[in-house]
């Protein structure tokens, strides 16, 4: 019988796996490698890394039930599978098709050196995203949409790729690899002290709890900054659960699973920029009206949720303490940094990648240059005033209250103004700038 490597990359997953079930068909090989490329980039990012590890735990125990281990390899992903070929006369490899600028590179460095071993790489599509960024395109005949909304529409109408099956029974060669890591195998920094993690099993969990009933509510819950969310963004992120999955499972017809799928299709339409352009990673998508400016200070006290205005420091201190941040706060903190403090995206975007659970290139790069201004936001200049969203989304200071205790005394919304408080407030600082409403 024919052997095939399955190689894991952001697809951690045994349901809906499109390169696993193909693979299945031969005697497989699942395959992991631990490129050091990745792991020791700067900046770190240990909140993922130890996701990484739990989610691989995961992975190997559902490879397990099904018959074969996950094999665990690390060095430069090329040549780690090139020696898994060579060691086990594998035909085929299969993976996921990704987007960044480093997966193409690893996917023409496997391409060559699978064929110099007379083997073929399979890659394959809409796994990693919902539809394959590739198979939407404009009339204009661009390589991809410049605006949401039309991509949205012409994303709705795409028709979904066939689940793929589970695979009942993986049979294939035993080959040695390296012991499945734990975090300090990774890194030695600390992660966010309320960091929630969990493999292909717990995502599934939360999933089947999210679309039993919160999801419904969710056209007019999701920008509440206190209010609850789906949790799924580091699942989603590692593959751990398939998107078009949760598409499938999610009811579109109702205006809470619309809402939902339209965030999941905000995730493809940066995918198909990004894979348009890669530069976009670290370039502009379109020039900034004004050039940023160097500000030490003011990006230190951002980071470290000092600002002045509550609504920013309680994000940048949930960054800090869980990893992960809602949406609409990570819209303001960004806004506020480019918009108002003038400091350069990138600055900002290494900062969350540094942090983020769920950190991915293609949503984190693309959603600060949205709020930067030299992303596809058709308003570029728009400036988001704290006050005024705080009154919005956070109208009695709940968010703010759990994660700035120095000024959980204060009542209601008044919260949000702390430079009114009599006395003041105690080693709270004063507002970086100003804003209407003071």
């Amino acid at each position: 019988m024919q052997v095939a490597i399955a190689l894991f990359t952001r697809d951690l997953r045994v349901h809906d796996n499109p390169m696993l079930a193909a693979a299945a068909s031969s005697a497989v090989v699942p395959l992991f490698v631990l490129d050091p490329g990745i792991i020791e980039r700067v900046p770190l990012a240990p909140n993922r890394l130890r996701f990484l590890t739990a989610a691989l735990a995961d992975l190997d125990a559902e490879l397990r039930s099904l018959g074969a281990p996950l094999v665990v390899r690390r060095g430069p992903v090329a040549a780690e599978v090139a020696r898994v070929i060579a060691e086990t006369g594998a035909s085929t490899v299969h993976i996921a098709a990704d987007v960044s600028g480093y997966s193409r590179i690893r996917e023409r460095e496997l391409r060559a050196r699978a064929r110099e071993l007379g083997c073929e790489l399979v890659v394959h599509p809409a796994s990693i995203t919902v539809v394959d960024p590739a198979e939407l395109r404009p009339a204009t005949g661009r390589t991809h949409f410049a605006v949401f909304t039309p991509y949205f529409r012409r994303w709705l109408e795409t028709p979904l790729r066939p689940e793929a099956a589970r695979p009942r029974r993986l049979t294939g060669p035993v080959i040695e690899g390296t012991p499945l890591p734990a975090y300090a195998d990774l890194c030695t920094e600390p992660t966010s002290p309320e960091l929630s993690v969990g493999g292909e099993r717990t995502g599934r969990k939360l999933l089947r709890e999210w679309l039993s009933g919160p999801v419904a509510s969710y056209h007019t819950d999701s920008d509440n900054l206190a209010g609850a969310t789906s949790g799924l963004s580091p699942y989603l992120h590692f593959g751990c659960l398939s998107p078009g999955e949760v598409v499938r499972r999610t009811d579109l017809a109702t205006p809470g699973g619309e809402a939902f799928a339209r965030q999941l299709a905000w995730r493809d339409f940066h995918h198909q920029i990004l894979a348009a352009k890669p530069e976009l990673a670290h370039t502009d998508f379109r020039p900034r009206p004004t050039p940023p400016r160097a500000d030490p200070h003011a990006f230190a006290a951002w980071r470290d949720g000092r600002t002045g205005y509550p609504v920013i420091d309680a994000a940048m201190r949930q960054l800090r303490a869980q990893g992960w941040i809602p949406g609409r706060a990570r819209l303001l903190a960004a806004s506020f940094l480019t918009k108002s403090l003038g400091v350069d995206w990138r600055l900002g975007a290494d900062h969350f990648l540094t942090w983020l659970v769920d950190g991915d290139i293609a949503n984190n790069q693309m959603n600060w240059q949205w709020a930067a201004g030299t992303g596809t936001d058709t308003r570029p200049n728009r400036v988001l005033n704290p006050l005024r969203q705080a009154e919005r989304f956070d109208p009695d200071g709940d968010y703010v209250r759990r994660w700035i205790p120095e000024l959980a005394h204060l009542p209601g919304a008044r919260i949000h103004k702390p430079w009114r408080a009599t006395p003041p407030v105690p080693g709270y600082p004063p507002p970086l700038v100003e804003f209407n409403g003071m």
